[in-house]
């Protein structure tokens, strides 16, 4: 891991250049050039990029948080038992993504380390059991079971990391 300059993690705004943000996977690269600003206009999610201190503009990645409800019925069974009876309240990490030229940098686990802080802070007042990502790839699947996340079921891209532990 090389050494990170001084790192600003904020919400969108419109001067990051989204334009020139490419992390190598289309679906990714489209959504936040062309989707991310309307869903945080809409309330449909909130984007939290992260910026060198020293550039206001250049996006070296980014991550999507919104409200989720989890069925129990999806819950391993173990888990589900002692819970109640109702959908469960979670937070949705639904893209993070990192630029090309800044991956195996860290940045990635910066980014999931920032959206369960913020996810732990709200907590306090709106309850959240659980962190939920839907894994886009293997790869990504890989990543976020190194930091503690379980697949929902084995026929699904869906993980979850319960909160409690934190």
């Amino acid at each position: 891991m090389s050494k990170q300059p001084n790192l600003i993690i904020e919400p969108l705004r419109k001067n990051h250049n989204r334009v020139a943000f490419s992390c190598g996977t289309d679906e990714l690269d489209n959504y936040f050039r062309r989707q991310a600003s309307q869903d945080t206009k809409r309330r449909i999610a909130r984007i939290f990029v992260v910026r060198s201190e020293s550039d206001d503009e250049a996006v070296l990645g980014f991550y999507t948080l919104s409200a989720l409800s989890i069925d129990l019925s999806v819950l391993p069974s173990d888990l589900a038992k002692k819970l109640p009876k109702h959908p469960i309240p979670a937070a949705l990490i639904g893209r993070l993504a990192v630029s090309s030229e800044s991956q195996s940098t860290g940045i990635g686990k910066i980014l999931l380390a920032d959206a369960i802080q913020r996810t732990l802070a709200v907590s306090d007042e709106i309850a959240v059991y659980a962190m939920v990502v839907d894994a886009l790839n293997s790869e990504a699947e890989g990543f976020y079971m190194s930091f503690g996340f379980t697949k929902l079921s084995s026929d699904t891209n869906r993980l979850f990391l319960p909160l409690k532990s934190f």
